[in-house]
C-alpha cells in the first residue's frame, strides 16, 4: 500500500481522461492516471472509433481518439511536467471509497491501494451493438470502417445519398431515420427491429414515418451482405430470406454506461444512469468530478469531453491553491 496522498487521480484513458491529465499536469499538479486495462480499453468507445470527421485537425489520424491521446502522453513524458504524471499503464480501478477524512481510497485491478484528494472520473460509455445470429461479431467490421455508426454528429454525414437502415425499435430510432432522411436525402429508410417487438410510435413520429415512406422490418437479421475490406455494405438478410438494401447503417440501441465507480461512491445519477454534476463537473460526492460521456445533460463529443475535463482540472487546481495559500497564511501568524 502506498500511503502517499496524491492531489489528483484521473480514472479513464479516453478523450476526457487524457485531457484531464494534460490540464492537471500543466497546472503543475501531480496526477495519478489509470487509463484502464486492455479489457477496459476494448469495451470503450475510444477503442472502436476510427476516423473523426467532425473535429478540425483530427482528419489524418487512423485511430481518431487513441492516436492523439498517445501523442499527448508522449508529449507530457518528454517535457518538464513529466515528473507530475504517474501513469499506471494498462491498469484500471476495481474499487473506490471515501475515507472518514475525506480522502479517496482507490484499489487497482492488481490489488494495489492508492489515495487521492480529488478524483476525476472519465469511464465513459459504450454503444449497444446489434446481435446477428447471436453475436455482435458480424457488425463490428462494418462499424470499424464507418459503414455502421452510432453518433449523428460524428458520422451521420456518411448516409448522404445512401439507402439507410436503422437498428432500433422505438421513437428514437425513427427520429434518427427522419433526421437523416431530411438532412441527407436517403433514397430509402428502413428501421430494423431485429426480431424485437416494435414500440408504439408517437403521433408526430407516425406522421413523419408515413410522409417519408420509412419502412419497419420486424424480422431477425441473420447475415450482413457486403465486404468491409472493399468498404462495401449492400444490406442484410433476414430469417425469412428477404434482402434489405443498405449502403449505410445507424445503430440506435442505447448505451452501456460505465458508472460502477460512481455508484460505489454513492454519487447521484439521473434516470438513465449518467452522473449529475455542477457546472465544474463536481458530483454530489465532494471531491469527485466527472468528465466526458459519463456526465449527464451533455453532448457525447470529444470537444465536450475536453471542455468538461478542463473545467474540472481547473476547479481542482483552484481548490488546491487555496488550500496551500491558507496553510502559508496560517504559518505566518
Amino acid at each position: 500500500m502506498n500511503n502517499k496522498i496524491f492531489p489528483v487521480c484521473v480514472i479513464g484513458g479516453g478523450s476526457a481522461g487524457v485531457m484531464a491529465t494534460l490540464r492537471t499536469v500543466l497546472n503543475n499538479d501531480e496526477c495519478l492516471l489509470f487509463p484502464g486495462t486492455p479489457k477496459d480499453k476494448k469495451r470503450s468507445r475510444a477503442f472502436w472509433v476510427s476516423k473523426i470527421e467532425n473535429m478540425p485537425s483530427h482528419f489524418t489520424f487512423k485511430k481518431g481518439i487513441e492516436d492523439p491521446n498517445k501523442e499527448v502522453i508522449n508529449w507530457i513524458n518528454q517535457n518538464p511536467f513529466s515528473e507530475k504524471l504517474i501513469f499506471k499503464k494498462n491498469e484500471g480501478v476495481e474499487k473506490i471509497s471515501k475515507n472518514s477524512d475525506g480522502v479517496f481510497e482507490i484499489t487497482s485491478n492488481k490489488g494495489d491501494v492508492y489515495f487521492s484528494q480529488f478524483v476525476i472520473l472519465c469511464t465513459g460509455v459504450m454503444d449497444v451493438q446489434p446481435e446477428i445470429n447471436g453475436s455482435i461479431g458480424p457488425i463490428l467490421p462494418y462499424a470499424n470502417v464507418q459503414l455502421a455508426d452510432y453518433c449523428l454528429r460524428c458520422d451521420g454525414h456518411h448516409s448522404l445519398g445512401q439507402n439507410l437502415t436503422v437498428f432500433g425499435n422505438g421513437d428514437g430510432a425513427a427520429w434518427v431515420g427522419i433526421m437523416l432522411k431530411e438532412r441527407y436525402d436517403c433514397p430509402t429508410v428502413t428501421i430494423l427491429t431485429n426480431g424485437e417487438a416494435p414500440k408504439e410510435f408517437s403521433e408526430d413520429v407516425k406522421k413523419l414515418v408515413d410522409l417519408y415512406d420509412i419502412k419497419l422490418n420486424e424480422d431477425s437479421i441473420i447475415d450482413v451482405i457486403g465486404d468491409h475490406r472493399k468498404h462495401e455494405l449492400i444490406g442484410y438478410k433476414t430469417n425469412r430470406g428477404e434482402e434489405i438494401k443498405s449502403g449505410f447503417t445507424f445503430i440506435s440501441l442505447g448505451m452501456i454506461i460505465y458508472n460502477e465507480l460512481a455508484i460505489q461512491l454513492g454519487a447521484e445519477l439521473d434516470a438513465r444512469g449518467f452522473a449529475l454534476t455542477n457546472s465544474q463537473g463536481e458530483t454530489s460526492v465532494k471531491g469527485l468530478f466527472v468528465a466526458g460521456d459519463l456526465r449527464a445533460n451533455a453532448k457525447k463529443q470529444v470537444y465536450t469531453a475536453w471542455d468538461h475535463a478542463v473545467d474540472s482540472a481547473d476547479k481542482i487546481n483552484a481548490l488546491l491553491r487555496s488550500q496551500k495559500r491558507q496553510e502559508l497564511l496560517a504559518q505566518r501568524q
